[in-house]
């Protein structure tokens, strides 16, 4: 099976959530549910539990997350609450590949808004939504990356 694309994963319920960010501390980090448990401060019998039942106390997201290394619980929890998750941009220079990626993914999530448009019942919108989504997200970093230019930050590695 090949490597998942951890960018576009979108979780569609808190077990999906939970077990992405296993998942992804399986195959990113290499650690496996005892160590993630062992990193936490839990058992692995309850991290098992948490897992399978779609449950884990809401003061142990923030330490699951970080064990794993992924924030796709918090991610969840705020889209399910109608709210839109934007990542803090990074500030990084970007290439020309990246810039046509960006232009690339605003056209097909504008092709597939102006479809949906014309017939909402044609098209997925949970696709839909995800594109959206990137498109925002990508346009936030460049955002950020601009408005770095006009104030810059310290280099405090030199």
């Amino acid at each position: 099976m090949p490597p998942r694309n951890w960018k576009r994963f979108r979780p569609n319920s808190l077990t999906d959530a939970l077990r992405g960010c296993k998942d992804y501390a399986l195959e990113k980090r290499g650690l496996s549910v005892a160590r993630i448990a062992d990193l936490m401060g839990a058992s692995e019998d309850s991290l098992y539990g948490w897992l399978s039942k779609g449950r884990m106390p809401a003061v142990l997201i923030p330490t699951f997350e970080l064990a794993c290394g992924a924030n796709f619980v918090s991610d969840w929890l705020a889209a399910s609450a109608g709210r839109m998750v934007i990542p803090m941009p990074k500030g990084t220079k970007v290439n020309q590949e990246e810039l046509l990626q960006i232009t690339s993914d605003c056209s097909a999530a504008m092709t597939q808004l102006a479809a949906f448009y014309a017939n909402p019942a044609s098209v997925d919108t949970q696709a839909l939504l995800e594109q959206l989504q990137r498109h925002l997200e990508q346009v936030a970093s460049q955002h950020h990356n601009v408005r770095l230019f006009r104030t810059p930050e310290l280099e405090f590695d030199q």
